[in-house]
């Protein structure tokens, strides 16, 4: 499992699987989110079974499906408050993790300063600099 840091709140991760829900219980996790949609590639692990092993392994299970390169406004204020309302740490996947660290970033933006969020987002191995535009709309928005 490849879990990226993003700072004391939330991880991020590539796809994970049902075995992965149990390593990350024991690494401290309390909240999974899957900002994946069930289905969306052949091969993808059903999310009804990680649901499963999140409940087996006493973490609290989101399922907040975002499509790729479709994140509409109302996508990160919900994850906004889900991660405002979740117990802490959080880890959220989806197929790379750059859709979790986007709306981690679009929500973010609206009360932290872009380069932090763009460092944050580096040291965990995503590039968002491409979001910049849209990361200065919803500070404006604030």
């Amino acid at each position: 499992m490849d879990i990226r840091k993003i700072d004391d709140s939330i991880s991020v991760a590539p796809q994970i699987t049902y075995t992965d829900v149990a390593e990350a219980a024991k690494l401290g996790f309390k909240t999974l989110v899957a900002n994946r949609p069930d289905q969306e590639e052949f091969g993808q692990p059903p999310m009804a079974d990680i649901e499963a092993a999140a409940i087996e392994n006493g973490m609290t299970w989101v399922y907040m499906p975002v499509e790729s390169g479709n994140i509409a406004d109302a996508d990160v204020e919900r994850f906004g408050a889900m991660i405002r309302e979740s117990e802490k740490p959080v880890l959220a996947f989806c197929r790379s993790g750059t859709r979790c660290t986007v709306l981690w970033a679009l929500n973010a933006a609206r009360t932290t300063p872009a380069e932090e969020i763009f460092t944050k987002a580096r040291s965990a191995g995503y590039d968002i600099s491409g979001l910049a535009p849209r990361m200065a709309q919803q500070a404006n928005n604030q």
